[in-house]
């Protein structure tokens, strides 16, 4: 984070910025960067990586840093109180909203998680726990979308290559012009409708890579309606997916 802040410190390469922002009890990352171009400092809140990102022009001191982002802390609160929700930790006794039924995260015996009705049995403790359950939803993320994908490509005569998960933090999902497609695992624990709007919308461009009004027509045929209402709730609710995994600090879980 700090490394091209200090290429142009010289003689300060023993001192840092800190690497969070303190808000009550919880923390957010910060991460600097020098940019070339800037003329003045700037912070911006990213509600997708959960961190603060300050901009440097690169005459800026360390000491100058240091006050700029100490005093815009009152704004920084207002903007994660406004914007990001609160964070909702893979602990015993939450409540996801896993393919639009609800599933009660409790401790389990052995190795892995395992369903058992409306009840996800979690061996493990603390970041164990967490590691776990997250490992769940990926798989049952994957293999959900990988159904629905194959499906509805078939419908067009259209070849999937390959369907994988990640935690991408800026799309939901993504269509490689050689038949691969990708999606956020989160998208498990969106509304039905939500995943298969953005099912839809891939295997769309498995025919049109582009958004053309082709592509559109061809994605609401998939789809059986608009997908206006689909991107109106990803738009409101996106922070709300991101938030989920998210520890108590207010930092991002460890990713497995």
């Amino acid at each position: 984070m700090i490394a091209a802040f200090r290429s142009f410190l010289g003689t300060a390469r023993r001192e840092t910025l800190p690497d969070h922002v303190l808000l009550g009890e919880g923390r957010l990352p910060l991460i600097a960067r020098v940019n070339p171009r800037a003329r003045r400092m700037s912070l911006r809140l990213c509600t997708a990586s959960r961190s603060v990102k300050l901009t440097l022009p690169p005459r800026a001191s360390l000491a100058q840093a240091r006050a700029f982002v100490a005093s815009h802390q009152g704004w920084i609160e207002a903007q994660a109180a406004r914007r990001l929700p609160q964070p909702l930790p893979f602990v015993p006794g939450a409540l996801l909203p896993v393919a639009g039924e609800p599933l009660r995260l409790m401790p389990g015996s052995g190795r892995i998680a395992r369903r058992d009705g409306d009840t996800l049995l979690v061996p493990g403790e603390g970041p164990l726990f967490a590691a776990r359950t997250q490992r769940w939803l990926k798989a049952e993320s994957l293999r959900l979308l990988d159904s629905e994908t194959r499906s509805i490509a078939a419908l067009i005569g259209r070849e999937v290559k390959e369907v994988r998960v990640a935690d991408p933090r800026s799309r939901w999902g993504s269509c490689a012009a050689d038949g691969r497609i990708a999606y956020s695992w989160r998208l498990i624990l969106a509304p039905d409708f939500v995943r298969r709007s953005v099912v839809a919308h891939e295997v769309a461009h498995l025919a049109e890579m582009n958004h053309s009004v082709r592509f559109w027509r061809l994605a609401t045929q998939l789809l059986g309606e608009p997908h206006d209402k689909a991107r109106n709730w990803l738009r409101a609710n996106g922070p709300l997916l991101l938030s989920y995994g998210v520890a108590d600090g207010g930092g991002l879980a460890e990713r497995v």
